[in-house]
């Protein structure tokens, strides 16, 4: 059991923490002040160490290379004592396993770091192996440059050893790579070893100046997991290291890793820069659920594929209320656009469709139209309309429509000329809507709510939740009301989530969709659940997920503030944020 570390925030595989010494130590961050070493059991025995409450104190181990063949490593493992002071334990990918420690030191760590696939391999086998609300330690390897990609990847802790030596070789470091002093006219930061000039620098303040920016680099990396923008610093970052760039790629490839660690919402926008954006979590988990969860309700209609639009929702921009005004409602519209693929009207709300911000150039690269291309020829694979009218303009975008429709018998129109909003182009598609049927508000405002419900709480739960309901409220404010009169569920328009009612609670246990649940102790929780009250928890949890909460005293519904390995292994900090609870 953890005791002298807290998760307090999460972004991805990121944290940012606190090790709860008598001077707490904000992670991630240095080690060096804050850890003491027992010393190596190779050398000879040592006893068991007294500990202090001011340290986190190194077990007496068995520290092996990178590299050690699988049989030295299991036949010297080290057997660490239970101890009640902060602790350390010192161990490889290979003997990684929860031995009651506050911080796990990875042994052999410069034999992975400067090797993308080598790295991610271990980081991911030792996660795996240890308690989530455990530190996880590299000792020797941080630089300026690597250290963002290492606490993306789910470092905790690093230290400065590594770069102070660099220092007194007579390396200057900075967060885009590395100098020799000599050939350094001036002084390219403002810390205070450097403000003494270039000509009193020498390899002393080289070295202080490698610590103070290794420091000032953690920091910045702590408000960025604060503001969820890690990912974005990251990619533009870790690009001026050919191993750094290869080891986020090779992240974004380990998707159950990743996506277990992502929330299904953030507060702030998801920025896309660069081909690689295509591949992120957020990206992909929403391409996955659209293409496997979105049921079309809105029958009877054609598909209308329109483009995306600076302004977010879609519908409140202008050119989205021109296309509707020419459409009259008489098509079901779905948003083309990239990073995201494809946005049907009622998920224009939902994470990421509405909180992301992309480079505008009006081309199209290779890799964003066959991305779009095969999230569309999904969509369509499950959706079965009549026909597509494709108010798109011609570069890119209709690439993207007829190669997702190349092997289909699928009549396609295109309605624009010179630009989507020109009265020609808009004329063009009230005319291809000519005679198709209207789509009654009550409609929409219905298959919102159902595919918002699908979409978050897996595919189906919607027909159990929103049986025999009518709808309150005006778009985007809704709430599915049963036939006696009480909500089911209503809306939330900032992330497009839906947030359930104990009696919602009740029909999504009853319907055929599994809930997600979280097993408490015995008590009534009040505004929050405490990790120390948890039992056990859904491993299909992520956080931001809307979970039931069930205990031997009281039952609860809530949105979880971790996935679920998270909150089931978790000593600290709040699990659940309770909306409604019942006693039995």
């Amino acid at each position: 059991m953890t005791e002298y570390f807290e998760v307090l925030d999460r972004d991805g595989a990121a944290r940012r923490g606190e090790l709860r010494l008598e001077d707490p130590q904000r992670t991630p961050g240095l080690a060096d002040d804050v850890v003491e070493d027992a010393g190596s059991a190779w050398i000879a025995e040592r006893d068991r160490p007294a500990g202090d409450e001011s340290v986190v104190t190194v077990l007496p181990n068995r520290a092996m290379p990178s590299g050690t063949p699988d049989r030295v490593q299991d036949a010297f493992a080290t057997d660490y004592p239970d101890v009640e002071f902060p602790s350390a334990a010192v161990v490889s990918p290979r003997t990684a396993e929860d031995v009651g420690a506050d911080v796990y030191v990875l042994s052999g760590a410069p034999g992975i770091v400067g090797h993308g696939a080598a790295f991610v391999d271990a980081i991911v086998e030792m996660k795996r192996a240890i308690p989530d609300d455990a530190a996880l330690y590299l000792p020797g390897v941080a630089t300026p440059a690597n250290v963002a990609t290492l606490v993306y990847a789910g470092v905790d802790l690093v230290d400065a050893t590594g770069a102070i030596v660099e220092g007194t070789r007579g390396t200057y470091l900075t967060t885009e790579g590395e100098y020799d002093l000599d050939d350094l006219d001036e002084l390219p930061c403002s810390c205070s070893a450097c403000a003494v000039g270039i000509d009193s620098f020498d390899r002393e303040a080289c070295a202080e100046h490698n610590r103070n920016v290794l420091a000032a680099e953690l920091a910045r990396v702590r408000r960025r997991i604060r503001d969820g923008r890690l990912r974005d610093y990251v990619e533009g970052q870790a690009r001026h290291v050919a191993w750094l760039t290869a080891a986020f790629r090779e992240l974004d490839g380990e998707w159950t890793y990743l996506e277990e660690r992502t929330p299904v919402y953030r507060d702030d926008l998801l920025l896309s820069a660069s081909e690689d954006t295509l591949h992120r979590v957020e990206i992909q988990r929403y391409a996955n659920r659209v293409t496997s969860r979105f049921e079309r309700r809105l029958t009877d209609v054609p598909l209308l594929l329109v483009p995306c639009s600076a302004k977010k929702p879609y519908s409140d921009s202008q050119s989205h209320r021109q296309f509707q005004e020419a459409a009259r409602y008489r098509a079901h519209v779905v948003s083309m656009t990239s990073p995201i693929g494809v946005v049907p009207q009622e998920l224009e709300l939902t994470y990421p469709a509405q909180h992301y911000d992309s480079v505008v150039t009006g081309r199209w690269s290779a890799g964003e139209i066959e991305m779009v291309a095969d999230v569309l020829s999904a969509y369509l694979d499950r959706t079965d309309y009549p026909r597509i009218v494709a108010h798109l303009p011609e570069h890119g975008y209709r690439d993207v429509v007829e190669r997702a429709v190349a092997d289909r018998d699928l009549p396609v129109q295109y309605t624009v000329g010179d630009h989507p909003t020109t009265d020609e182009s808009l004329s063009n598609l009230q005319a291809a809507l000519e005679g198709e049927r209207t789509i009654r508000v009550q409609e929409r405002e219905r298959a919102t709510l159902a595919a918002v419900a699908d979409h978050h709480l897996g595919a189906g739960a919607a027909d159990a939740l929103f049986l025999h309901v009518t709808m309150r409220g005006r778009y985007p404010k809704l709430q599915a009301i049963s036939t006696d009169g009480e909500q089911l569920a209503a809306l939330v328009p900032s992330y497009g989530t839906i947030s359930l009612t104990l009696a919602g609670a009740r029909r999504w246990a009853e319907g055929p969709v599994p809930t997600k649940t979280v097993r408490i102790d015995d008590f009534i929780p009040h505004g929050s659940v405490l990790a120390p009250g948890i039992v056990d928890a859904d491993p299909a949890i992520r956080e931001g997920d809307e979970v039931v909460v069930e205990g031997p005293s009281a039952s609860a519904i809530g949105r979880a503030a971790a996935h679920g390995r998270a909150l089931a292994e978790s000593t600290r900090g709040v699990a659940v944020d309770v909306r409604h609870v019942t006693e039995r």
